[in-house]
């Protein structure tokens, strides 16, 4: 059985309009299936309530509800659950109705700012060790030279647009139940710039840029690496109606380097020894990237050791000191041996040279700490 509409908003029957109109007001905030929490339930009663209104405030529909009910003046027939709103409005539309409408921004009128633009950069390991100045070259959008920027042809004059009157947006009003709601979108005619121009540039055809290339110089500070970021401010795309120019942002990778690794700040460097060097030690020289130095090699170093030299890595950003340089040496073998040079080695072996310590790493430690 159909519920009494005065019951479904909670009036009496001898309610006037304004007490009828308050009523609805008051539960279609509570019910509408956007804010509540059992949105299905909601739904039903929201239905319920547009379906109770429709009929109340209409004055010809109530009096025929009130002589003959639900039955009598086909009142619940093609209501279709809106009430007053209809039914192509849906319930985001009421929802707008009540709570503002949600597709009233519009975009901005005023001038735009151009778009940021992205550049990839591969550099060498001594142009980031030492610092460097590259071209690059690359096309954008720039303003137009034939209008400078305006998007109209020379000696024309750009007006205000008529429709929405330089605001860039449209309003309309719309009378409901719960009195007069306003909303406002992009105007259609000068796209929400709010300007119009009846002679367009013939370069750009209005828009006020057009393609370009350019060339500039990139100086890239010491110590950067994979990854880093430079921004060149104002060397983006155009902007669009007056408004500034985006940024060039350098994107830099580092080549791979044939010698050295780079990790952080420090670099790696592998660097071979002669067997005679590592038994007896010595200076060997070590080609960095900053010149060559000499590497004090210990007595009886042995192949994959690793010296570290103290601030002779990459330079930081910054310029707050440098990085270390670790050096691993490598023992090289002789391949080829002359007759004196084999006779030699073999005196040394007979001295007790080709003995090797086999013993495990575990015997050398239980060694260590053996008590006499």
């Amino acid at each position: 059985m159909p519920t009494d509409y005065y019951t479904v908003l909670g009036v009496e029957r001898g309610s006037n309009e304004s007490e009828i109109k308050r009523a609805y007001r008051a539960l279609a905030r509570k019910f509408h299936p956007d804010v509540a929490q059992d949105k299905a339930a909601a739904e039903i009663h929201f239905k319920e309530i547009n379906e109770a209104y429709e009929v109340l405030s209409d004055p010809q529909k109530r009096s025929m509800y009130d002589r003959f009910g639900h039955t009598g003046n086909g009142a619940s027939a093609g209501m279709g659950g809106f009430g007053p709103f209809g039914a192509s409005e849906g319930f985001g539309d009421i929802f707008d109705m009540f709570f503002g409408s949600r597709a009233s921004a519009t975009r901005p009128t005023g001038p735009a700012r151009g778009a940021d633009l992205r550049y990839d950069l591969q550099i060498t390991l001594e142009e980031s060790f030492r610092g460097a100045e590259r071209e690059v070259s690359f096309h954008h959008l720039g303003t137009c030279e034939t209008c400078r920027g305006s998007g109209a042809r020379a000696g024309t004059l750009i007006v205000h647009c008529d429709r929405c009157g330089g605001s860039g947006v449209v309003r309309a009003a719309r009378q409901t139940p719960l009195g007069q709601f306003v909303t406002q979108t992009a105007c259609t005619k000068c796209g929400g710039a709010g300007q119009i121009i009846p002679s367009p540039c013939e370069t750009c055809r209005g828009s006020g840029r057009q393609e370009r290339s350019r060339t500039l110089k990139v100086k890239i500070p010491p110590g950067v690496d994979d990854g880093s970021r430079i921004r060149i401010a104002g060397s983006g795309e155009a902007g669009e109606r007056g408004g500034s120019a985006g940024d060039l942002y350098v994107y830099l990778a580092i080549a791979p380097h044939p010698r050295f690794r780079r990790d952080g700040n420090d670099l790696y460097l592998d660097v071979p020894i002669a067997f005679t060097q590592a038994a007896l030690g010595g200076s060997t020289q070590v080609n960095a990237l900053d010149g060559a130095l000499d590497l004090q090699i210990a007595t009886g170093t042995q192949s994959g050791a690793t010296y570290r030299l103290r601030g002779r890595g990459m330079p930081t950003v910054r310029g707050s000191g440098r990085g270390d340089l670790l050096v691993t040496v490598h023992v090289v073998v002789p391949s080829k041996l002359s007759r004196r040079e084999r006779e030699v080695l073999e005196e040394f072996a007979r001295l007790g040279g080709d003995r090797v310590d086999d013993r495990s790493f575990f015997d050398r430690v239980k060694d260590a700490f053996k008590v006499d």
